[in-house]
């Protein structure tokens, strides 16, 4: 049952919401004043609060202020029987969610009530799947190697620096770039990816950099690229040693200038972007071999990071593997398997080339195809593909 606190300073107002709103199911605290609301909020949960503006002592706009702040996702709808334009914009430009005059229309409370309820709900689900959504891009392993790797995305998270994450296929290079923009100043902008590998040579620039209209043959309409689109936020360069000697050199100028130009135009666009780039290649080779730019490795490697492989962190194995199976069964919606100890041995004596991602696969294929209780002979029976 939604329960909502009603602050006004007018018992016949008290008394008549509450009736009308208990009547339709929801649960009611009544407040005569200012304090007594905050009062009530520190030590309730509440989905909805009502509010006069007009009361002795703490007024309206005040109790909406403190309600901000210790309960920021509360909606709070503002009501008053002395009010004028003034006082309706200045409420929701404190963050009121919506303003009634009195005396109250009864149909056009309870709408507003339902719109209330259904922000609080959106914000809440909202939540849930953020937490589920970080939770996917975790870093699980507490081996040495990878609580350095913790530490140091932790401390240059919060800078603008550009970081190169080198490391083979598999190994969670993308994890690291998500925890630097997760624990960044940048937290609240986009986090834009581009498999750089993934986008034929010629289509590259137009991917980054945007087009206009009549750019090319299929360029209908205008199109901003993913430097635009993650103006104010990070853009992750996922396997950036693939990118062609062209695109490198425009990447470059927009790196040294903060500003790009789409293809097919000629004006500047400013752009306000924390660029981190990711590679599985020796970009020392690669410039050796003219495939790379070495100025733009120095642009691009402000700070270094290199993500060890899975058999360089052998000892990080059964706390994956734990942390896949409550992933993975819960995805599935089946209860949560176990893994003996003589398993996770058997999975540590694997030899990874795929790292992570090929290990994800295994447990997968083990919560499948194995019995409640993951064993060594689970293990090696289906951990080698089945022929």
């Amino acid at each position: 049952m939604s329960k909502i606190l009603v602050i006004d300073d007018e018992r016949s107002i008290r008394n008549t919401l509450k009736d009308i709103l208990e009547f339709e199911k929801y649960q009611v605290d009544l407040a005569e004043d200012g304090q007594q609301g905050i009062d009530l909020i520190r030590k309730n949960v509440y989905d909805i609060v009502l509010c006069d503006i007009k009361m002795p002592g703490m007024d309206g706009i005040e109790v909406l202020q403190k309600v901000q702040i210790l309960a920021p996702d509360v909606p709070v709808v503002m009501i008053s029987g002395h009010g004028n334009i003034d006082t309706a914009v200045e409420s929701i430009k404190k963050g009121a969610f919506d303003y009634i005059e009195k005396p109250l229309d009864l149909n056009r409370l309870l709408i507003t009530i339902r719109n209330a309820m259904d922000k609080s709900n959106l914000i809440t689900e909202t939540k849930v799947l953020k937490k589920r959504v970080n939770k996917k891009y975790e870093i699980v392993g507490q081996s040495e190697a990878m609580q350095r790797i913790i530490q140091m995305a932790d401390k240059v998270a919060p800078t603008d620096a550009r970081v190169l994450i080198t490391g083979a296929n598999g190994t969670g290079k993308e994890l690291v770039a998500r925890r630097l923009h997760d624990q960044s100043n940048r937290a609240s902008g986009p986090f834009i990816e581009v498999n750089c590998a993934a986008i034929p040579s010629e289509l590259i620039e137009s991917e980054l950099f945007g087009h206009e209209k009549g750019a090319f043959t299929s360029a209908v309409k205008q199109r901003k690229g993913k430097f635009e689109q993650a103006s104010g936020g990070t853009l992750f360069l996922d396997e950036i040693g693939d990118m062609s000697l062209s695109a490198q050199a425009k990447v470059l100028r927009a790196l040294q200038e903060n500003v790009i130009t789409r293809v097919g135009g000629d004006k500047p666009i400013k752009v306000d972007v924390r660029v981190v780039a990711a590679t599985n290649k020796n970009l020392s080779e690669e410039i050796e071999n003219n495939n790379f730019r070495e100025d733009l490795y120095h642009r691009l490697s402000v700070i270094l990071i290199q993500v060890p492989t899975l058999n360089e962190r052998a000892e990080d194995i059964p706390e994956l593997a734990n942390h896949f199976i409550k992933q993975i069964c819960s995805e599935y919606g089946m209860p949560e398997k176990t893994i003996t100890d003589e398993a996770l041995v058997k999975l540590q004596q694997i030899n990874w080339t795929g790292n992570i991602r090929e290990f994800r696969n295994v447990i997968e294929r083990l919560i499948i195809l194995g019995n409640k209780s993951i064993t060594d002979s689970d293990v090696e029976t289906f951990a080698a593909p089945i022929k």
